[in-house]
């Protein structure tokens, strides 16, 4: 009797492993190395875990392979409601409904950031841990995000072959053990783009940050290309070392689409950028007003 047993539990043991070499998927390997510093960049802006975000957007897309992927960078499978932008149509639970277009995927990345941090549907999510990829992939599912009943399931599987819980726990640099007090508050540093940056508090100053992060102020206001005097904007990003010439190589071929409100030195801030690159790239002088809807070269 103990043959056949051991027997089994030796064919069972074999065919798991092959069963999860077969899940491991190198489109889906490029796709993280791909986005996964965006998703990052929009975990630290909406707090929504970066391995949820990687793994929906593989997921949805096929890898960046899917006809509503390729034809309109939809990468969230995110439908019409509410949209008043570009559209295109697909068949999904029904024929021909409608999905939100975008100029790029970037573009797709930012809109389900926002599609999420602002439904109500979604809003008890937030109140999860960012390293709680389960329960936000089992909320997602439970908030109707899709119709598939295998859903939760597929993105915690997609997450732990791939170790992207690793996006959501190993991507953020802290100093003097693990946080940053000031007046008994935590002060996060997060990286992007090589480099690292904190968000400025109401009334911080770079001598105030200065203290915390035991960097010269002079030098703080050197790399952000400010005043050492400048008072700064609360959730203003301040970076700690000096930037870079150009942002990483997901935005390879996708621009950056002017906001209103924002100008050149807040595109230069968000992307670890310095001023004078950003204006290089673009071939634009230094006296240029970039207007709403123009399209910026970040790489």
């Amino acid at each position: 009797m103990k043959r056949p047993i051991f027997t089994f539990f030796l064919l069972f043991a074999i065919l798991g492993t092959a069963l999860s070499q077969v899940k491991w998927n190198k489109a889906y390997s490029d796709y993280f190395n791909q986005w996964g510093e965006v998703a990052m960049q929009q975990m630290i802006q909406y707090r929504i875990p970066a391995s949820i975000t990687l793994a929906q957007g593989v997921l949805e897309s096929a890898a960046g392979k899917s006809e509503l992927a390729l034809r309109a960078n939809n990468h969230f499978g995110i439908k019409c409601n509410g949209w008043t932008g570009r559209r295109s149509y697909h068949d999904d639970d029904e024929r021909g409904e409608c999905f939100r277009a975008y100029d790029n995927a970037y573009q797709s990345y930012v809109d389900h950031s926002v599609f999420l941090s602002t439904s109500q549907r979604y809003r008890r999510l937030f109140d999860l841990k960012r390293t709680d990829y389960k329960g936000w992939a089992k909320g997602l599912k439970a908030c109707g995000y899709a119709t598939s009943p295998t859903y939760a399931t597929k993105l915690i599987e997609i997450i732990e072959t791939y170790k992207l819980y690793q996006y959501d726990e190993g991507k953020e640099f802290n100093r003097k053990e693990n946080v940053l007090l000031q007046q008994g508050e935590m002060r996060h540093i997060y990286t992007f783009n090589k480099n690292y940056y904190i968000r400025a508090r109401r009334g911080d100053t770079f001598r105030r940050i200065a203290e915390d992060v035991d960097i010269s102020y002079r030098k703080l206001a050197k790399y952000n290309e400010r005043n050492k005097n400048d008072v700064l904007e609360e959730g203003e990003i301040i970076w700690l070392h000096k930037k870079a010439k150009k942002a990483p190589k997901a935005f390879k071929n996708r621009p950056h689409r002017v906001e209103p409100g924002e100008s050149m030195y807040i595109i230069s801030q968000r992307y670890g950028i310095r001023l004078k690159y950003l204006y290089k790239m673009n071939n634009l002088a230094p006296d240029y007003v970039i207007k709403t809807g123009d399209l910026l070269r970040v790489r």
